[in-house]
């Protein structure tokens, strides 16, 4: 009988990851042994309040900022020890942002929002244009894409940043409070439009959010106590 084959491991691990700051004479625990593994397909919503870290440990976790201890694993690769460069590469083709804020360049359309990271990362114009249009459409934003920023809701500019997010089709998906700015209704229609991208792409997806409905919905909920992570229900 053969044997059985190992599950893969996590897109994403943070292990034992340690954050303090200095202020003054004190020195401010942030995380003190935090860890969260992340597969592939599954999403984690992260509720905290504020002052909580869960800020910094996205930061950790998607490389913008380094630990004081433990190590963050992306696709089972320990990262600590990479240039910045290196980083920065993980970032570019492994990871997408989401913010609360949507950070749109204003002079740009949406589709050209959108195109900006692929042609960064090397995509004609044409071909970047034609991803563009095609993942625009199918978040529901088909007749706004030659519409600037100024033009859109709040919640079509979210949706363009979501969209900028997933555009050079990373394996991870990382989002702080990307619904905060929102009103209910409109944060209901674009956490729907987030949680169905995630599942139709299988990305690894951690999502911070104040909101425990919509938490709710996704596959894992944690928080941050005392600087380690801790599972929810």
């Amino acid at each position: 009988m053969a044997a059985a084959q190992p599950a893969p491991g996590p897109a994403l691990y943070l292990n034992a990851v340690e954050r303090r700051y200095r202020q003054g004479d004190n020195t401010l625990e942030i995380l003190r042994g935090a860890e969260l593994g992340c597969w592939l397909g599954q999403s984690i919503a992260l509720i905290a309040p504020s002052g909580a870290g869960k800020s910094t440990f996205l930061h950790i976790a998607g490389l913008l900022e380094h630990p004081d201890g433990g190590e963050v694993y992306v696709d089972g690769q320990p990262t600590s020890s990479l240039s910045d460069a290196a980083r920065t590469q993980i970032r570019r083709t492994e990871m997408g942002f989401v913010y609360q804020a949507h950070h749109l360049l204003p002079e740009f359309s949406a589709v050209e929002n959108v195109m900006l990271p692929q042609m960064i990362r090397g995509l004609s114009r044409s071909e970047s244009h034609r991803r563009s249009a095609e993942l625009l459409t199918y978040l529901g934003l088909k007749a706004r894409l030659d519409h600037r920023p100024s033009e859109l809701s709040g919640g079509e500019q979210q949706r363009v940043a979501i969209a900028r997010a997933v555009a050079n089709a990373p394996r991870i998906l990382l989002a702080d409070e990307p619904t905060g700015n929102l009103d209910p209704h409109t944060a209901d229609h674009v956490f729907d439009t987030l949680n169905q991208l995630v599942r139709a792409s299988g990305l690894a997806a951690i999502i911070a959010t104040h909101n425990l409905d919509l938490a709710r919905r996704m596959d894992r909920r944690v928080t941050i106590r005392e600087g380690v992570v801790v599972e929810l229900d």
